[in-house]
């Protein structure tokens, strides 16, 4: 993946790593609804997750949230 990944556009796959310039976009957002569901949610501690997590795919950053979700 490209240092200069634009997270506002650039399409987002399963595949997507999470690099340093990472942001929380409505592009991400997208992303996480259409593979978790209309119910995903950014909280702070998961938005912590994603920053300190770069090299993670977005895979993995699902997986992550329903964990997260899973053991509230």
């Amino acid at each position: 993946m490209a240092e200069n990944f634009d997270w506002h556009c650039d399409p987002i796959s399963s595949a997507t790593v999470i690099d340093s310039s990472y942001r929380n976009t409505q592009n991400v957002r997208r992303f996480f609804k259409a593979e978790i569901g209309d119910h995903f949610s950014f909280d702070r501690p998961f938005m912590a997750w994603l920053k300190a997590h770069r090299g993670a795919t977005m895979a993995e950053a699902v997986t992550e949230w329903r964990r997260r979700q899973q053991a509230k």
